[in-house]
């Protein structure tokens, strides 16, 4: 395997998030019961799209180094983007970065110069809502994953391999198949490599995280045992990011965090995600 082709704007990287919005996460994170699962994802969702929009922005310009998708899988499945974005699938950065939902104003703790902190009022862009309803249908959404994608690879043969991020706290809905349509997934592929498909089980219990494992003995249950199943193995590149901020990572390690609390979260997104400092052009 590659995965080591440039990213610019005439070869865009593609990142796919897929959110669980099931009525289970309602639920609060068990490490952080103050902050309920939907939320939090939605949180660090549109912190990292912003991110995103950031790394891209040379003074007004929006260098459209990537395609960005957000499908939620609930009571429906289909694009969870909001406002002038509702309904459109694959998105360009520009776009995401000149059409937010909208923009509230949140409070964060800032360095006060005196080894204090202080709060300070920040403009923070909303792309989609926390939802939380219905079941889990995460076999349908990753059919409409592969959907997506099979015109994306048509359009950008030689990309930088799509990256899919899962994001759910239960046990698919029993009647699909999950398993076999993240193997149909992981098989689309540009010339560079294969798709690859990251999972992060997110957490009610105060447990310690599973991060990146090797081997399913290293997963508690059956469920999390599937989601590893259906993971990408770690790319040699990934790897040494991880391994840099502290992991154990091995050769044969998973795109998978299982029992993730917020931070975990956060911490996995940021790695499945490094690749996007890569782009120029």
């Amino acid at each position: 395997m590659s995965y080591r082709a440039e990213i610019s704007r005439q070869n865009p990287a593609c990142i796919l998030f897929l959110i669980d919005q099931s009525s289970s996460m309602c639920k609060p994170f068990g490490l952080q019961p103050e902050k309920r699962k939907s939320e939090g994802v939605a949180d660090a969702i549109n912190r990292l799209l912003y991110t995103l929009c950031i790394r891209c922005a040379q003074g007004k310009e929006i260098r459209e180094w990537f395609h960005v998708g957000v499908i939620g899988y609930g009571r429906e499945v289909q694009s969870a983007l909001g406002g002038d974005l509702a309904g459109r699938g694959l998105v360009r950065i520009g776009k995401i970065a000149n059409h937010p939902l909208r923009k509230e104003q949140r409070t964060k703790q800032v360095p006060d110069g005196a080894g204090g902190l202080v709060p300070q009022t920040v403009e923070f862009p909303v792309w989609f809502d926390p939802v939380s309803d219905g079941k889990t249908p995460m076999g349908t959404a990753l059919a409409l994953a592969r959907q997506w994608l099979t015109g994306y690879l048509q359009d950008h043969p030689d990309c930088f391999p799509p990256i899919v991020i899962n994001l759910t706290d239960g046990a698919a809905d029993p009647e699909q198949d999950p398993v076999g349509e993240a193997a149909a997934l992981k098989q689309l592929r540009s010339s560079d490599g294969e798709t690859l498909l990251f999972n992060i089980h997110i957490s009610g219990l105060t447990d310690p995280p599973v991060m990146f494992p090797d081997d399913e003995q290293k997963v508690p249950d059956g469920f999390g045992r599937q989601l590893f199943e259906m993971s990408s193995v770690l790319p040699d590149s990934f790897v040494d990011i991880a391994n840099s901020e502290g992991f154990s990572v091995s050769d044969a390690s998973r795109g998978f965090a299982f029992n993730a609390d917020l931070v975990s979260v956060i911490q996995f997104l940021d790695i499945g995600t490094r690749i996007t400092q890569r782009a120029k052009g």
